[in-house]
């Protein structure tokens, strides 16, 4: 069965499907929206991190709790585990093309986001659900994008079991048994048990948890990184320019590093880049959805800077981390690959700890909020009375993460990932025209900058 999974998910990711059709969806968005997500990046983070709430929209949760929802679904595993494998089997260019897929991503991710709001609904519970089971349904329309609605929704919610659930859980246990020994069914009663509090309350209470808790990882996170990279400041001019030309011409075998040709580092690039970030898969437009606005465009202004948080940000403390100490010529690959890293950097334990406590917070988190995702695609195939069966089934499939060895569970993980995202990818170009001429609209407006201070109602 590996065999066959791995065979598959070459072709889903490989050189002719999903990594061009990603990447030059991301470019064809980036210049219809005039590079949007660069010369608006600045007022999108005050909106995000500073102004934070819409008054007076509809919605269940304001705009930093649906940015924290779906930074907690994507700073997980693929900020500290998928960079340093990304690196281990593309070399450091594969940095480079990360960087490439969070930037083009950016337009992506703003896209999928105001889809989301534009085509969002009210459930039977009263709350607002959207994303691209939605936006291909009655955006796309017809037979053609029904079906492709289906397929999203369906993919959407065997995917949450796999990137969002036993993959994250798998990786807590682990870490934590290596660096202090506690049993790996231990941890996943813990983890089980915490993440079931959360779980039950809703996209209310999912929001309420990361919001507090997702800033202060990623910022501690953050610090831990840049501390490794100032003390090793004489190598960064040198990882850069790896980086630059490796992304080019391959990577030498050196060390423990067994080299790596360009396509390589393309695909793991692009491929850990989008496990990281999730730009293209739609996940976006789900979480978009649920916040309180009554601007598609505002809401999605909010959205992309998650990808600009999660790869441009946190991926890069990563990937710079492994280069300027050398640590990717040691043959090590995956979590103590980045542990490795630290290590060289932080004194006496502490790298080791750093990097387990930021993998804990991250993969905790990502289990909120993938939780979330697949309620939600669940919702949209059964209707609400499947979503509460659907969130106690995610949440026994916690603990058994912890258990099982999961290298099948990561390779169907990662041909999901590719299904969900071919239906949202072609949904997005259809509707690019519509994204385009809403845009517009609304910045044309004299008084787009302005944002309800007062409940209009």
């Amino acid at each position: 069965m590996q065999e066959v999974l791995s065979a598959i998910s070459d072709f889903v990711w490989g050189p002719f499907l999903l990594i061009p059709l990603l990447l030059l969806t991301g470019l064809y968005l980036t210049i219809v929206l005039r590079g949007l997500q660069f010369h608006k990046l600045f007022y999108a983070l005050w909106l995000a991190l500073i102004r934070r709430k819409e008054v007076g929209g509809v919605g269940d949760i304001t705009h930093y709790q649906a940015l924290s929802t779906a930074l907690a679904a994507t700073v997980g595993v693929g900020n500290i585990a998928g960079v340093a494998t990304a690196i281990h089997l593309g070399g450091p260019g594969a940095v480079f093309w990360m960087w490439v897929t969070g930037l083009v991503g950016m337009a992506t991710k703003y896209s999928e986001a105001f889809l989301g709001v534009r085509f969002r609904r009210t459930d039977a519970k009263g709350e607002q659900s959207g994303g691209p089971m939605f936006y291909l349904t009655y955006g796309v329309g017809g037979r053609f994008g029904a079906i492709l609605g289906v397929l999203f929704a369906v993919f959407g919610a065997i995917a949450a079991f796999g990137i969002g659930n036993m993959v994250q859980s798998n990786s807590v246990a682990d870490a934590v048994n290596s660096q202090w020994g506690v049993p790996m069914w231990l941890t996943g009663v813990i983890i089980t048990v915490l993440a079931a509090i959360v779980i039950l309350g809703g996209i209310k209470s999912i929001g309420a948890v990361t919001s507090a808790f997702v800033p202060v990882m990623i910022v501690l996170y953050i610090i831990g990184a840049m501390w490794i990279i100032i003390a090793n400041v004489g190598n960064l001019p040198g990882a850069l320019a790896l980086i630059f030309t490796d992304a080019f011409t391959g990577t030498a075998a050196t060390g423990g590093f067994a080299g790596a040709g360009i396509l390589l580092a393309i695909r793991y690039g692009v491929a850990r880049g989008i496990f990281s970030n999730e730009s293209g898969l739609g996940t976006g437009g789900i979480a978009a959805a649920a916040a309180k606005t009554n601007e598609p465009v505002r809401q999605a202004l909010v959205s992309m800077t998650q990808t600009f948080i999660d790869t441009l940000v946190v991926v890069s403390m990563t990937g710079l981390a492994i280069v300027v100490t050398g640590a990717w010529t040691s043959g090590e690959d995956g979590a103590p690959l980045t542990t490795m890293a630290f290590s060289h950097g932080l004194p006496g334990q502490w790298g080791g700890i750093v990097v387990t406590i930021g993998l804990v917070f991250f993969a905790f988190s990502t289990l909120l909020g993938w939780a979330y995702y697949g309620e939600r695609c669940m919702d949209r195939l059964f209707g609400r009375v499947a979503v509460v069966p659907y969130r106690l089934l995610f949440i026994a499939l916690i603990f058994v993460g912890t258990v099982l060895e999961l290298q099948t569970v990561w390779t169907f993980s990662d041909i999901m990932n590719g299904l969900m995202a071919l239906p949202n990818l072609i949904g997005l170009l259809i509707l690019s025209g519509l994204i385009v001429r809403e845009t517009r609209a609304y910045f044309d407006r004299p008084d787009w900058e302005k944002v309800p201070e007062v409940d209009p109602r």
